[in-house]
């Protein structure tokens, strides 16, 4: 198995890892992936699956949260004003956002007969970045078909780097893709996780910063101060504390804190989208009671998630970049492994 951050010597932060150190460490979230890697196409599907039972049914309180707007993502206008989850959430290429909509929406009519004929209708969660460097992006190559098995292959245990929605992307010049990580927050006594997973596509390789050491500039060969940084990223956050919505959405802001632990300084060409969501609390698509008892967690405790937050969005970005291989794309385009590079030049990231 390809190693992570911390099979480096790298340990970042000083909370506790989760079980696996991955999103899926909160009880009843899964991930997909769906890969397609022929020749000049080079891109995928990636679902988070947030429970076991049936998402349309049985929402979760959730909270988008716009880092930098450049981006194309659906369904987050109406989680912002009912401030629930209704769907997985899906992540692919810019180009695809309609037709991976378009086959969610679909996967959510087949498990649902209800919608659209006794209720209303659902609102899909696709979040996107720009792989054209290494897909023939035009191709525009995920339906239905693909958006299904990701689902339905969905697991608690799945691959990072270039993977899924992360096959094409690069990151800090290097090869990137999927990332994710976990932390562990003790409150009253009792163990809670929170998990983050990255879609990422951006920063510049003179920029890259692992556990505060500045190493991209040792090895970069751009030194042109006018480089841009246009690329994405996109975060999503799992947790099973039990949270409002204004909660969640106060978490994710904290998500830019681990972006620029990095090296990131979100460009005005880039769009980085954040979601958060919290199983701690069901809310019934059917629900016949007037007023709903829920649980949420006490705002003088919530630096503790604040803080796992940062940690862990962090730690996932490492993992994107030291899981991702060497991948010849498109017309020849080539974006390099971070690890092999620092192979060929005898390098390590050992933390001190």
């Amino acid at each position: 198995m390809k190693k992570r951050i911390r099979d480096y010597g790298v340990k970042i932060g000083s909370l506790k890892t989760g079980k696996n150190n991955l999103i899926t460490d909160v009880l009843g979230v899964k991930v997909g992936n769906l890969t397609l890697k022929m020749g000049d196409i080079n891109t995928g599907v990636t679902a988070i699956v947030p429970h076991d039972e049936n998402i349309f049914k049985d929402k979760l309180i959730a909270a988008s949260h716009v880092i930098n707007g450049f981006g194309k993502s659906v369904g987050t206008i109406q989680i912002e004003e009912l401030g629930t989850l209704e769907t997985p959430i899906l992540l692919t290429n810019t180009l695809n956002v309609g037709k991976v909509s378009d086959a969610l929406i679909e996967y959510m009519l087949r498990k649902n007969e209800d919608i659209g004929i006794t209720t209303g209708t659902v609102n899909p969660v696709v979040f996107e970045c720009n792989d054209g460097y290494l897909n023939r992006i035009r191709e525009r190559k995920i339906g239905f078909k693909e958006v299904e098995n990701c689902i339905k292959n969905a697991k608690s245990i799945f691959e990072e780097g270039a993977v899924g929605a992360g096959t094409g992307m690069s990151l800090y010049g290097f090869k990137g893709g999927i990332g994710s990580s976990s932390r562990v927050i003790e409150l009253n006594e009792k163990e809670y996780n929170l998990g983050t997973l990255v879609l990422t596509n951006f920063g510049l390789q003179k920029d890259l910063v692992i556990n505060g050491i500045n190493i991209g500039r040792d090895i970069s060969k751009d030194k042109l101060e006018e480089s841009l940084d246009k690329g994405s990223c996109i975060i999503i956050i799992a947790t099973d504390i039990p949270m409002s919505y204004r909660q969640l959405k106060r978490i994710s802001k904290r998500a830019s804190v681990g972006m620029a632990r990095t090296g990131s300084y979100i460009g005005n060409g880039s769009g980085e989208i954040v979601i958060a969501f919290s199983t701690a609390n069901k809310i019934r698509h059917y629900e016949k009671e007037d007023f709903l008892n829920i649980k949420i967690i006490n705002e003088n405790k919530i630096d503790r998630v604040f803080r796992a937050v940062a940690e862990s969005v962090e730690e996932s970005i490492l993992n994107a970049l030291v899981r991702a291989e060497t991948l010849v794309g498109r017309d020849g385009n080539i974006r390099y492994g971070f690890i092999e590079t620092l192979n060929s030049l005898n390098l390590n990231i050992k933390s001190e």
